[in-house]
């Protein structure tokens, strides 16, 4: 199996776990609900997941506790794309290519919706049914906490808030985006290597490769944002320019981003030699980042 055929296979199973983990309600709450499901059934790529399920796949993890852990985690990040399509943060109308929970709800409903994604994946990780060894649950709990919190992906969401009032030079971008967009992308490989068992030299390289690959994903982000087709990649593209934010594009320019990304990417593949074949597809992952379309 290749690369892009296994990503579909993780996001059409993390898809019809998600579907199973916010059920549709009747009642007063039924509109939240309704919220929930607009934004994580939505068409993503499930990238994050992916990095859970195939990194566990490393050391054949059980493929139900990589598969909660893999929801849960893609709970956290819907939430951080409600929150931040919000009009008091980036102000979008598209994501994903249907319209914004705001849009489709109201600015209130998105918030909760938000809200209840993200408490949503703590009690995901917290049953049983995701591993029966409560101390490897209370890890991925832990750990996800750090990477979403003030240190890590709601850290960086605040000085990406503050760019107007702060330097824009690239080491404030770096250190943004490394906590915005890395955070939770070093945790998908991390929550992978709990579950498994990794040693603690596997998990040096995956903490390696994970630092590398989250900067590269961003920095081509930042390169679809100033050159993708809008409709390509489902939502609102231009949108740094138009809010006068620095990126690594408008810092480095198109060239040198392109050039920043290429020598992450071979960092990246320089950590998984340590898996040698084993990590093919992870190998496969990284190509997909330099010649992102969408």
């Amino acid at each position: 199996m290749d690369f892009e055929q296994r990503l579909t296979e993780i996001a059409d199973r993390v898809t019809v776990a998600l579907d199973q983990l916010i059920p549709p309600a009747q009642g007063p709450e039924a509109n939240l609900m309704r919220a929930m499901r607009h934004s994580a059934l939505a068409n993503g790529k499930r990238m994050r997941p992916f990095f859970v399920i195939q990194t566990g796949a490393l050391f054949d993890a059980d493929e139900t506790s990589l598969l909660r852990a893999a929801a849960a985690l893609e709970c956290v990040h819907c939430y951080s794309l409600v929150h931040d399509d919000l009009p008091c943060m980036d102000d979008d109308d598209l994501r994903r290519g249907q319209p914004t929970v705001h849009k489709a709800f109201d600015e209130a409903t998105a918030i909760l919706a938000g809200d209840a994604l993200l408490t949503l994946a703590f009690k995901i990780l917290a049953a049983e049914d995701t591993h029966s060894d409560a101390k490897v649950r209370l890890r991925l709990i832990e750990r996800l906490a750090d990477a979403a919190g003030a240190k890590g992906m709601v850290g960086g969401q605040m000085i990406d808030m503050l760019q107007e009032d702060s330097p824009r030079d690239l080491n404030t971008i770096t250190r943004m985006q490394r906590l915005k967009t890395g955070a939770l992308i070093s945790y998908s490989v991390e929550a992978g290597a709990i579950i498994g068992g990794a040693s603690e030299n596997a998990r040096h390289a995956l903490a390696g490769f994970a630092q590398d690959l989250g900067l590269a994903y961003q920095i081509a982000d930042d390169i679809l944002d100033a050159e993708g087709d809008e409709l390509m990649v489902g939502k609102t593209l231009r949108s740094d320019e138009s809010a006068g934010k620095a990126n690594f594009v408008t810092v480095l320019g198109v060239d040198g981003a392109r050039q920043r990304v290429r020598l992450l990417a071979a960092q990246a593949k320089q950590h998984l030699a340590f898996f040698r074949s084993e990590a093919n597809i992870l190998l496969q992952s990284v190509d997909y980042v330099l010649d992102r379309k969408r």
